[in-house]
C-alpha cells in the first residue's frame, strides 16, 4: 500500500475512535499522535532503504514535537491509532498489526536481555491502554487488550483481556478466568512497609520493658 494510502486512513481511524474530531484540518493540525505515526511512515521509508542517520533524525525530530518516540525500524500496520500519545515509546523490533490503539504512556519495549528480535509483536486489533508496558519477545495476540498500568512480559492469547503487574489473563474469549485479579486487594509496598516497621517499633517497646522491669527488680 502506498504511503498516502495509509495517511488517508490514519486519518480515517481518527474519525471512528475519537468521538472529539470534529474536522479534517482539526486532526490533521492538533493531533500529536497522528503526527507521530505520518512521521514514522516516512522514517520508515528511509531505513527500509538503509538511510539509517536520515530514518533517525526524522524520529528524534518528531519526538521532540510530539512526545511519542517510536524506531525508524518499528513495522506498523494499517489504522493504527495513538490516543493522547505523549510518553509513548515503540522500540526497534516491535511489529504491530492492522487496527490497533494504543494510549499515552505506553511502551512496547525490551526487557535488556534479548538480542535481535527484542521487542513485542502486536496482533490485529489489539487495545493498550494508557501506562501499560509490554516488554521483550512477546507476541500480544489478536483482539487483545492490555489493562491500563499493566505489565506484560508474557505471550498473550488472542481475544484476551490482561491486568495486573505481572499481567495475567483475566478474560479469554469472552469468559471470565479463574483467580483473576482483584485490583482493590493488590499489595501496597508502602502499606507493607510501615507494617513492618509498626512491628519492629513494637518488639522494640517489649525489649525495653524488659529491660526496664530487670532493672527495677535490681532496685
Amino acid at each position: 500500500m502506498g504511503i498516502f494510502k495509509q495517511m488517508k486512513q490514519d486519518i480515517a481511524v481518527i474519525f471512528d475512535q475519537d468521538p472529539a474530531a470534529r474536522s479534517y484540518i482539526e486532526v490533521i493540525l492538533t493531533y500529536s499522535g497522528l503526527h507521530a505515526v505520518w512521521s514514522h511512515r516516512i522514517a520508515h521509508l528511509f531505513y527500509r532503504k538503509k538511510f539509517f542517520f536520515i530514518a533517525r533524525v526524522i524520529s528524534q525530530i518528531s519526538r521532540f514535537f510530539t512526545g511519542v518516540e517510536i524506531h525508524p525500524g518499528a513495522k506498523i500496520g494499517e489504522r493504527f491509532f495513538i490516543d493522547h500519545g505523549m510518553g509513548v515509546v515503540i522500540g526497534e523490533t516491535c511489529e504491530i498489526g492492522n487496527n490497533v490503539t494504543i494510549y499515552q504512556g505506553v511502551t512496547l519495549g525490551g526487557t535488556g536481555k534479548e538480542k535481535g528480535k527484542r521487542h513485542p509483536t502486536i496482533g490485529d486489533n489489539a487495545l493498550i491502554a494508557t501506562g501499560a508496558k509490554v516488554l521483550g519477545s512477546i507476541i500480544i495476540g489478536e483482539n487483545s487488550k492490555i489493562g491500563a498500568g499493566s505489565v506484560v512480559l508474557e505471550d498473550v492469547p488472542d481475544h484476551s483481556t490482561v491486568v495486573g503487574i505481572p499481567g495475567h489473563v483475566v478474560v479469554q474469549n469472552g469468559q471470565r478466568i479463574k483467580g483473576e485479579l482483584d485490583h482493590h486487594k493488590l499489595p501496597d509496598p508502602i502499606d507493607e512497609r510501615l507494617a513492618e516497621l509498626t512491628d519492629q517499633l513494637i518488639q522494640v517497646k517489649r525489649e525495653m520493658e524488659k529491660i526496664k522491669g530487670v532493672k527495677q527488680d535490681d532496685d
